[in-house]
């Protein structure tokens, strides 16, 4: 719903296609920033079968969030300020990173000088991918099959001897502890103490504690990554597993419009053509369909 409904946007602002006019950029810049967290809290009402929550300018844009997502009847609602903020800290790692695989759709799409709806539908479209924005769904499948502290260790050496996969450690980045990781692990700590302990933390700090003392997990770089802990995060605030990419791709949105208009405002930019090496067959004669074998 959320990348359908931004593939629509354009069909709404035409003018759009203008990426030449500064003024006219900066305008679906601010449209997009301000739209995909409206256009995500409806996705989140519609599943539910909940009525439309709308936007509320009194509030901050993380609390404005969690308004249009948990709203019922209250005249005035007021988010929990721990929720607001930890929200708030996760918004702000997630909002860029390199050239991960749907920043660089969006730079790809975006150098066809595409509108940036288009290209930011399939940059989100590559976020969906269980492999990118899929990855603390993952870890949570995986706390999940542990299911008890006691089995930690026996799963650690299944990992060991290559029976199981260790989910939300290590990074195609970072070669140590994921700097980011270390600010989510505290957010968490803020969270259960408003939403009630999970247990699942307790798994995961003890994976957590062998990976960072076992020679086997530290000479591999299998250190916890920002995915580790978000998923359980977000679990604890009542979001489903489906929504996490899209509580993903929120944020991201400001990486990814400033990746956007940093290859726009580059002139020695031009459209995005990876070169390949072709090791196919060599040099062969057309045969004719009725003399083939």
């Amino acid at each position: 719903m959320f990348i359908s409904t931004v593939a629509a946007l354009p069909t709404f602002y035409p003018e759009a296609r203008n990426i030449a006019d500064p003024e006219i950029r900066l305008k679906q810049i601010y449209r997009l920033v301000g739209k995909v967290p409206t256009i995500a809290a409806f996705s989140y009402r519609h599943l539910r079968g909940l009525p439309y929550e709308y936007p509320d300018n009194d509030l901050s844009y993380t609390g404005n969030f969690l308004k249009m997502l948990d709203c019922m009847s209250q005249s005035k609602y007021q988010p929990n300020p721990v929720l607001e903020r930890a929200l708030d800290i996760l918004f702000i790692l997630h909002a860029d990173h390199e050239q991960n695989c749907g920043t660089a759709a969006m730079r790809v799409i975006g150098s066809s000088h595409s509108d940036p709806y288009s290209a930011m539908a399939g940059a989100a479209a590559a976020l969906y991918g269980p492999l990118h924005g899929g990855a603390n769904e993952a870890v949570l499948r995986m706390l999940t099959e542990i299911a008890d502290v006691k089995n930690v260790p026996a799963f650690m050496e299944g990992v060991k001897n290559r029976e199981r996969l260790l989910m939300g450690f290590g990074h195609r980045v970072y070669k140590n502890y994921d700097p980011r990781a270390k600010i989510i692990k505290e957010v968490a700590d803020q969270v259960f103490e408003v939403t009630g302990a999970n247990p699942m933390l307790d798994i995961a700090l003890e994976l957590e504690r062998i990976a960072l003392e076992d020679d086997f997990f530290i000479s591999r770089n299998l250190y916890p990554n920002v995915d580790f802990y978000s998923g359980i995060i977000y679990q604890a605030m009542g979001f489903p597993v489906a929504m996490f990419p899209v509580l993903f791709a929120i944020p991201r949105t400001i990486g990814w419009l400033s990746q956007w208009t940093e290859l726009l405002n580059d002139s020695s930019q031009k459209i995005a053509r990876p070169r390949q090496i072709y090791l196919g067959e060599g040099e062969r004669d057309y045969i004719p369909m009725e003399t083939r074998e």
